[in-house]
């Protein structure tokens, strides 16, 4: 029997890249599978049905159901028409993939409303709705399964994606809460932050020759490397997992920290700023994360 035999899921942004290869492995595992795309570009622009329906078209070549859905992951009730389409179509839903994204980068001193809105509507609100149209049925049904994409552009930072990086980190709190929510329900969320070359890494600038080396060895680590783990986290071997933040890199897969004190100071008379300011270096300071705009601290690319 497949790992997923008889469950549903809707993957987001599943039209390319790396929610296409989520989708059809889950398709190859059991799964019948809602795939969402607006069908827009790495921006958010425009709009189109042909990514959605080509995907739909490999996987009911490969002897497996699927159902085209084409809302935009933006709205309360774009996010609930996913979920309906499940319903409607295959009468259940079990996993969901938040993978859909777009990209506005732009340095914080010319960073626009628009643009910050734009990038957190579809990254954080967008997994926040469908999300929330899905939980009362995984609730009712006491069991099911959300994966969530996040980045390390959050996790470790990088230049010109505050409104990306805010939305990441973002889900990495919502993926928490809604662990801890829906437990007692048997439902597990859990976050993936892929490396892989997508439609957004590929507007990564080529200016010069470092940028260029760059951009060469993120195209080595495909999208098909993100699927087997979100595979697995949405079968039932994966039951006990649930609000852990993971990253995959091409055949490497590596689960990360979680943010807890390092280190405290304490003074019977209380802290003053001038207290502080003697002490500071010479306790906290000596273990301050550095500032890593590179992603050498971690040994890796924070742009993926």
């Amino acid at each position: 029997m497949a790992m997923l035999e008889g469950r549903v899921g809707a993957v987001t942004g599943a039209g390319r890249g790396i929610g296409r290869e989520i989708a059809l492995l889950l398709a190859r595992h059991g799964a019948r599978i809602v795939v969402n795309d607006y069908g827009g570009s790495e921006s958010g622009s425009g709009s189109a049905r042909a990514p959605a329906d080509q995907v739909v078209e490999e996987i009911r070549r490969l002897g497996a159901e699927a159902a085209a859905n084409y809302d935009s992951v933006a709205t309360m009730a774009g996010g609930a028409r996913i979920v309906q389409t499940a319903l409607d179509r295959f009468g259940r839903i079990d996993v969901v993939v938040n993978n859909a994204g777009i990209l506005r980068d732009r340095m914080i001193f010319n960073m626009s409303e628009e643009e910050w809105d734009a990038v957190i509507d579809t990254h954080l609100k967008g997994a926040f709705a469908v999300t929330r149209a899905a939980a009362p049925y995984m609730k009712e049904q006491k069991s099911g399964r959300f994966i969530n994409m996040t980045s390390t552009s959050g996790l470790v930072g990088n230049v010109g994606q505050a409104n990306y990086a805010a939305a990441k980190m973002g889900i990495v709190g919502l993926t928490k809460i809604v662990a801890l929510d829906m437990a007692r329900y048997n439902v597990t969320a859990n976050c993936i932050s892929p490396f892989a070359w997508t439609r957004m890494i590929g507007t990564i600038p080529t200016d010069t020759e470092a940028q260029k080396a760059r951009v060469e060895k993120i195209k080595k680590m495909g999208p098909e490397h993100v699927a087997p783990l979100a595979v697995f986290l949405a079968s039932d071997d994966a039951r006990e997992v649930s609000g852990q933040v993971f990253g995959v890199r091409g055949k490497e897969i590596m689960l990360f920290g979680h943010m807890r004190p390092v280190t405290r100071i304490h003074h019977d008379a209380g802290w003053t700023p001038e207290r502080l300011a003697e002490m500071f270096m010479g306790t906290l300071g000596h273990h301050l994360v550095p500032l890593e705009t590179s992603g050498q601290y971690f040994n890796y690319d924070p742009l993926v």
